[in-house]
């Protein structure tokens, strides 16, 4: 969605997530583990949150777990279910009504939800403060944000190693690096899509594999490789990913033997506004003086008093 009248920039080869998505849908197995766990951490989260949402929206669901959890957990009355991919919308359809929905394009009337959660969804959007906006537009006054995004230096010992392999074999590097959100601009795209109190954290998860090929095929079967529209468009040569999975022992193997990948994960907390919200202080309201609490003389800006 384009957003202060600036087309947006197309990084992410939208179709090909879907159909990514959908053959991941159809895979199953136990690849989608990254997700189950991220799923736990963010329902424990919510617990620390004491009310009970009465509508709540799964965004970019994938199979339902996390909305599941909230039914599970009696946060949540009632969830509805939304992925881009069709596969997995109507995986969701036990736990409640499913759709089939874009993260970019949300078909929801402003106000519709007392919350919204999203589950290692949204890293995928081209335009996520636009995203963001439609989140807090669809939620009622006073209702909840919660979402979790690949961030930070997720995958950082893989992606140096296929950069420097492909400039070593191929004498260039083909763009394959997603942009990642960074934590010290996680709250301030929270703030600029209109939400209240906004909180972004970050939480280290590492993964560890006997090579680099079976880490690899895991981010296959989850969906979850490279999608940049100015991507390679033919197959990277075998060599590359031989040199690739080298480097990555040499420089990443542990004293067990094994290699780790590192999965930097961003946590986006936020509330749509509201009257009865707790407001900050106009500046000067305090009815006590810090200098008093800390036992200290108080010097005023400017105070000629104050030493140079």
């Amino acid at each position: 969605m384009p957003t202060d009248g600036i087309d947006q920039i197309e990084i992410f080869d939208r179709a090909l997530l879907r159909d990514r998505r959908d053959r991941s849908a159809r895979r199953g197995g136990d690849h989608d583990f990254l997700f189950q766990e991220v799923a736990g951490r963010l329902t424990d989260r919510l617990e620390d949150v004491s009310r009970r949402f009465d509508l709540a929206l799964d965004l970019g669901a994938r199979d339902g777990t996390l909305g599941r959890a909230l039914l599970t957990s009696g946060k949540a009355g009632k969830v509805i279910f939304a992925d881009r991919a069709t596969g997995f919308a109507a995986q969701c359809h036990e736990g409640g009504p499913s759709i089939v929905a874009d993260e970019e394009m949300l078909p929801f009337a402003p106000g519709s939800f007392d919350l919204i959660v999203s589950n290692l969804a949204l890293h995928w959007a081209n335009d996520l403060p636009g995203a963001l906006v439609q989140a807090n537009r669809a939620l009622r006054p006073d209702g909840l944000f919660q979402s979790a995004v690949l961030g930070g230096e997720t995958l950082s010992e893989l992606r140096h190693c296929l950069m420097d392999a492909e400039e070593e074999i191929s004498g260039g590097v083909s763009p394959r690096v997603s942009p990642m959100v960074d934590l010290r601009d996680a709250a301030g795209l929270l703030q600029r899509a209109g939400f209240a109190l906004p909180v972004a954290d970050l939480d280290r998860i590492e993964v560890t594999y006997d090579d680099p090929f079976r880490l690899m095929a895991d981010l296959r079967a989850m969906g979850e490789t490279n999608a940049l529209r100015d991507r390679l468009r033919r197959p990277t040569r075998r060599a590359v990913f031989l040199r690739a999975a080298q480097l990555y022992g040499e420089r990443h193997r542990r004293s067990d033997g094994r290699l780790t990948a590192r999965f930097d994960i961003i946590y986006l907390h936020g509330w749509r506004p509201a009257e009865t919200q707790p407001k900050p202080l106009r500046p000067g309201s305090a009815k006590s003086r810090l200098a008093d609490a800390l036992d200290t003389d108080e010097v005023g800006a400017g105070d000629p008093t104050k030493p140079e």
